[in-house]
């Protein structure tokens, strides 16, 4: 899936949010909402794995859709974007908030 002008921009002001912010490395809080299969959450968490991540995962009150939090420490600003285009690229349907 190809960035949009749209996300291209969005990241380019959360990079220099997050640069201007932070004192890097750091810990960052990213936070999914994706239907709740199974497979797509285990998607998100193997994007994750072995980077000592926390993953908690709530499903919504009629458990249709699942929000899927990792706390995560990471190096810099392009880190946490890389992560963010990882998991928009390779799950189907998620939202990043």
């Amino acid at each position: 899936m190809d960035n949009t002008p749209d996300q291209d921009e969005f990241y380019k002001k959360l990079k220099v949010q997050l640069s201007e912010s932070t004192i890097w490395p750091s810990e960052y809080l990213y936070k999914f909402i994706v239907i709740s299969e199974t497979s797509k959450i285990t998607q998100i968490e193997s994007i994750f794995d072995n980077t000592g991540a926390v993953i908690s995962t709530k499903e919504s009150k009629n458990g249709k859709y699942t929000s899927v939090s990792i706390n995560v420490i990471m190096k810099n600003p392009d880190a946490v974007i890389s992560k963010y285009l990882e998991v928009t690229n390779n799950v189907e349907g998620v939202i990043s908030l």
